[in-house]
């Protein structure tokens, strides 16, 4: 089966990704949690320095691998699944069902995106 994310797509969602993200305990009124918003904004900060570096069409240093990238992005959705119970935030249903949320996202954009290296 072929994957139907592209590699400039996922840069795009990359960006869009990290804005969200950060802004999601304004958006989703849990910044009374502050593990949760920290934690927020630091996943934001991570992913846009990540895509900034990575090597792809929407990077601007390009030099981490976009297979790389795809793992980090991996990695990131399976903390962002298990931080509500390992930072003490899984009693508050919107941060917890925000940062669920957005390890699924994470998990299935980076299972679906074409994995072909930037020539």
């Amino acid at each position: 089966m072929s994957k139907p994310i592209s590699r400039p797509l996922h840069g795009v969602l990359d960006y869009g990704y990290a804005a969200a993200i950060a802004a999601s305990p304004e958006l989703f009124n849990f910044q009374d949690q502050p593990s949760a918003t920290i934690l927020c904004r630091a996943m934001g900060a991570l992913t846009f320095v990540t895509s900034l570096c990575t090597r792809y069409e929407l990077g601007a240093i390009r030099v981490l691998p976009f297979k790389m990238h795809l793992a980090a992005d991996a990695l990131t959705g399976i903390m962002s699944l298990g931080a509500p119970w390992l930072l003490g935030f899984a009693s508050h249903e919107r941060a917890r069902n925000t940062f669920v949320g957005f390890g699924v996202l994470a998990l299935v954009v980076s299972s679906l995106t074409q994995p072909a290296e930037m020539e």
